[in-house]
């Protein structure tokens, strides 16, 4: 496997490494004395029978990947745990995981003495897809979804299929809602075929590789333009605003791939009921969001608590809701909506009629 993608940023040029021999690799970053914080299912699955135990909590650090513990406290504890083991400002950190994992320790080493050089190892297909390239660390605070972050990208990402054997069907539909969210911002040549192979994909991950490695071009094209999303990057932020009050309202039961293929629907949906979206194109790209929801039911929907989470998105600029609606698959448009009766009602309908029916 020789694929590459290089990605240049105002930090450092780094590059993403397509790989098949991952323990080869592990083996290596082991020997050169490098520090590791491993998702600590990850390293149940794949690494516990190649690291010494006691490496562990002294060079190998594992995390707890869950979405309550993207926070403060875990990178004050990773820190903590890197200092009392000697690490330099010359030391390198190596993420394996998922985007939580990616977050606390990009996080981490971007604050750590005012920056630590990382790797990162992507296992979820959402990483693989979407959040390795881009340089953002996300960290959630008091119930707000990723209200703190920085931009520090990594040294190298190495990406190897692998671990997407063992991710439960749903951790595979949170990467595509990802890979539909860049297919739809694109007009991707591959929307229909990754559409038609849906079903294989399950039963075959490696099947995959194109579409991942077209998701990251997609990303890497708009990254290198507008790294700090001042401009077209922040049509990125389409499915986002809606799906990200979608999972804390929800308490995190909602996975953000699939929350963000709701919230791209909901997106389409206002647009649609706004005048900016036909009918036809709204019907076209909801056949394939749809099959990517969750088995969820909003029973007792609140929309006032959903609009006072919606209402302290980082994106907003003032009282209104900063949001990105589509006039089409590859047309999307950074939009301003009132919070006013009106769209609140539009916002209740959609859910009462997708998930309360």
């Amino acid at each position: 496997m020789s694929k590459i993608i290089r990605i240049n940023s105002s930090y450092k040029n780094y590059e993403v490494l397509f790989i098949d021999d991952i323990y080869k690799l592990f083996k290596d970053l082991i020997n050169e004395g490098k520090f590791l914080a491993i998702d600590s299912k990850i390293y149940t699955i794949y690494f516990k029978g190649y690291i010494d135990s006691t490496l562990i909590d002294k060079q190998v650090f594992l995390i707890d990947a869950e979405e309550q513990n993207k926070n403060i406290e875990s990178s004050q504890q990773l820190i903590q745990s890197l200092v009392a083991n000697g690490v330099k400002r010359s030391s390198k950190i190596i993420a394996i995981g998922g985007g939580i994992t990616q977050d606390i320790v990009c996080f981490t080493a971007s604050i750590l003495f005012r920056g630590i050089s990382w790797i990162f190892i992507p296992t979820t297909l959402l990483a693989q897809a979407d959040s390795c390239i881009g340089g953002k660390s996300s960290i959630n605070f008091q119930n707000v979804k990723n209200l703190i972050g920085t931009f520090y990208p990594p040294d190298k990402i190495y990406i190897d299929l692998i671990f997407l054997n063992s991710l439960t069907a749903d951790d595979i539909k949170s990467g595509i809602g990802e890979i539909y969210h860049y297919y739809l911002y694109s007009a991707s040549h591959l929307i229909q075929d990754f559409h038609l192979k849906r079903d294989q994909i399950f039963s075959n991950r490696s099947l995959l590789l194109p579409f991942i490695y077209e998701s990251l071009s997609i990303k890497k094209e708009v990254i290198e333009i507008d790294e700090f999303d001042r401009g077209e990057r922040r049509k990125f932020n389409y499915g986002h605003t809606f799906g990200h009050a979608i999972e804390a309202l929800t308490n995190y039961q909602i996975n953000h791939g699939q929350a963000v293929s709701i919230g791209m629907d909901l997106a389409n949906f206002l647009s649609y009921r706004l005048g900016i979206l036909s009918k036809e194109n709204y019907l076209l790209m909801k056949t394939f969001l749809k099959l990517n929801f969750p088995n969820f039911q909003f029973s007792d929907f609140q929309i006032d608590a959903y609009c006072q989470l919606l209402q302290k998105d980082k994106k907003n600029v003032n009282a209104n809701l900063t949001c990105i609606l589509s006039r089409g698959v590859g047309k999307l448009e950074v939009y301003e909506i009132e919070l006013n009766p009106g769209n609140l009602s539009l916002i209740s309908e959609y859910f009462s009629t997708e998930f309360m029916g």
